[in-house]
């Protein structure tokens, strides 16, 4: 059966779609933020025990996923600023808190050298974490 083709322009004016908003947009954009801090983090783990994962692609890779945090508090930040969003209190400290987490990990890099891939692993993983906190919190956009 081949796959059908919408016309998207059509389907919104005929009220049979609607156009993503931007809270749609931070939604599932958060589930981003956790599956690439997820990856990065165990990956610089498992490049702690194995040299052969270590690399430049780690390291954008984890600078890509430190950025999908940038983006989502920013868009977070978007929502309460222009339309007025109310949210949970802690859910936007979570986002502050993650933007403060990539900070503090970028300052220990040389103090813990030694154990750098330990310290990006754990640090994705609690990003990761501190991420899965806020849609526990904040889950499911409300008009």
């Amino acid at each position: 059966m081949p796959v059908q083709q919408i016309d998207w322009r059509r389907a919104v004016a005929a009220g049979e779609a609607r156009p993503v908003t931007l809270r749609d947009f931070h939604a599932g954009f958060a589930w981003v933020v956790v599956g690439a801090n997820a990856v990065v983090g165990l990956w610089a783990l498992a490049a702690h025990w194995q040299a052969a994962l270590r690399g430049r692609w780690l390291w954008r890779a984890t600078v890509v996923a430190e950025l999908t945090i940038v983006v989502q508090v920013c868009v977070g930040v978007a929502l309460v600023a222009w339309q007025d969003v109310e949210v949970a209190q802690f859910h936007a400290f979570y986002g502050f808190v993650a933007l403060a987490t990539i900070g503090i990990v970028y300052s220990y890099r040389h103090q813990v050298e030694p154990h750098l891939y330990v310290l990006y692993g754990l640090g994705g993983l609690f990003l990761m974490g501190l991420a899965l906190r806020a849609i526990v919190i904040s889950p499911i956009p409300v008009p």
